[in-house]
């Protein structure tokens, strides 16, 4: 029987990065992982190994940290130079290459794993984690973090959907689906890297879930549907046998050596089709599995059952010490920024560490004492502004807080937190602060993303209407939001002019200290 502080589920990309935190923190913690190596997920898919996640090596910038921008493979760690921009050139790596450098990460810095050692029961006694593994091992925790992904196939209310082949593990030899009728059911990237690797071989694809395509460039959500997967829209809209479909199913029946389809379409007053096709493949996506868990301690689930239920802390609604990591965070933000991805989660990550010290152990969460002045406040926003990742790769959903004690008057600046987590806690919701975010604007409605009415780059007292990503400050007192500052977007995302950037911003932090500037310490 072994006790530990954290048993951590999982050794993908989310378990490795969870347990460095919890090694650099020097608490007792066990990785265990199914597979017989790290980042088994990406071992596997995406099937076709090309990732969608981007690869840039050269931006023009020596700062790693703002390199990460760019960087969505690579994990947080304290060397800078150990990157995955090492292991490929290419903008959109192979899979493989990815699994090698999560690998590397586990053994550079010596996480604890055990592999080949999945978990397979988790049961809580008298308040701690009792947890089995496949090795008949027998672990206590006091509390557990799930960082398993989801490999479970998500399948949608259809009679006869057992006759679809599923993505997970349907043929990706293209000699199969020679002058076949093929439909795909999901609109997500999977279904659309399967069709775009049949556009030259089958003789019709179509492509259907309810709801119409979300592209990535509209939503500036990465896990819609991105440019790399979407040839088979030219083949569709240039009648070239293919066809995108907005239709409910509401039965698949075997004909003979055919399956038959029914749909109920979206967009056509009620018109119910039938349809005929020689293999069908579901790529509807995954869900989170919950069987090892014991039954008085399932975890609660959410949208559709698919995900579990967190807390801003990421810590399960209905089981206390329970907490996740990786793509099963996006629960929090789900289909708005980057929590299902390596460059968003490797922040929650991040975050999820501090808050764990704090609350367990009482260690503040990291900050810097800054003057308390409008030059001081000005200047270190400017920089995080001008540097941050985390507030870039996860906008909104991640920020900067600049806390002003009432009593004191002393600053802190707290750099990456969940906003969430930031509105909930009392010490924050009673002083006085600033909040920083990255943030996009809202899009003018009908207009394309190609072709928006943009301010001005110099139209100051409009930034709030800025489009793009662009930096947002909000001012707090007690609770309540006074005040609200945005600066204009700018082509390259460089924020250091003193007319349009930094002397605006001075401002609004010169009229808000300037509120409840105490006489001992004024505003300088």
């Amino acid at each position: 029987m072994k006790t530990l502080e954290y048993l951590i589920i999982g050794a993908g990309a989310a378990g490795l990065q969870t347990g460095y935190f919890m090694q650099k923190s020097n608490r007792s913690y066990i990785i265990l992982e199914k597979s017989e190596k790290a980042g088994s997920f990406f071992a596997q898919y995406p099937r076709h190994r090309r990732l969608i996640s981007i690869n840039k090596i050269y931006t023009g910038h020596d700062d790693p940290e703002i390199n990460l921008r760019w960087d969505w493979n690579s994990l947080l760690c304290d060397d800078p130079e150990f990157r995955m921009t090492n292991y490929s050139e290419a903008y959109l790596p192979n899979a493989d290459r990815l699994v090698d450098y999560l690998n590397d990460f586990a053994d550079k810095y010596q996480l604890n794993i055990s592999y080949n050692n999945a978990a397979t029961h988790v049961e809580k006694i008298d308040g701690v984690f009792h947890v089995t593994s496949e090795k008949g091992e027998q672990y206590i925790a006091k509390r557990v973090i799930v960082a398993s992904g989801m490999f479970k196939t998500y399948y949608p209310d259809i009679k006869g959907i057992e006759l679809c082949d599923r993505y997970k593990d349907c043929s990706v030899d293209s000699k199969d689906y020679r002058g076949k009728r093929v439909l795909i059911i999901g609109k997500g990237n999977s279904g659309f890297e399967i069709a775009d690797h049949l556009l030259h071989v089958a003789s019709l694809i179509h492509i259907v879930s309810p709801s119409p395509i979300r592209m990535a460039w509209d939503t500036h959500f990465v896990g819609h549907l991105r440019a790399v997967n979407n040839n088979i829209l030219d083949t569709y809209q240039l009648k070239s046998q293919n066809a995108i479909l907005d239709a409910e199913i509401s039965k698949i029946v075997k004909k003979d050596d055919k399956l038959e389809v029914e749909f109920f379409y979206s967009h056509a007053d009620g018109e119910v089709e039938t349809r005929l096709y020689d293999k069908i493949i579901l790529a509807a996506g995954f869900e989170f599995d919950t069987s090892i868990f014991a039954d008085d301690i399932k975890p609660n689930l959410a949208i559709k059952d698919r995900f579990p239920d967190q807390t801003e802390q990421w810590e399960s609604t209905n089981i206390s010490d329970l907490y996740y990591a990786g793509t099963l965070t996006q629960q929090r933000d789900y289909k708005k920024t980057t929590s299902a991805f390596i460059h968003g989660f490797r922040y929650n990550a991040e975050c999820l560490n501090k808050i764990l010290e704090k609350k367990y152990y009482g260690n503040e969460i990291p900050y810097t004492t800054l003057t308390n002045s409008k030059e001081a406040f000005t200047k270190a926003l400017m920089k995080r502004i001008n540097s941050s990742s985390s507030l870039w790769q996860q906008f909104g959903f991640l920020c900067d807080v600049i806390e002003i004690d009432v009593m004191t008057n002393e600053a802190k600046f707290y750099e990456t937190l969940p906003t969430a987590y930031v509105h909930s806690t009392a010490s924050w919701t009673k002083n006085r602060h600033f909040i920083l975010t990255l943030e996009f604007g809202e899009k003018p409605e009908g207009q394309s993303s190609f072709a928006i009415d943009r301010v001005k780059s110099d139209d100051v007292e409009n930034a709030d209407k800025s489009v793009f990503l662009h930096p947002v400050v909000r001012y707090y007192d007690a609770g309540k939001r006074i005040g609200e500052y945005h600066m204009i977007e700018s082509l390259e995302a460089d924020y250091y002019s003193e007319e349009l950037h930094i002397g605006p911003l001075r401002s609004f932090v010169e009229k808000h200290l300037g509120m409840h500037v105490n006489a001992m310490n004024p505003v300088n």
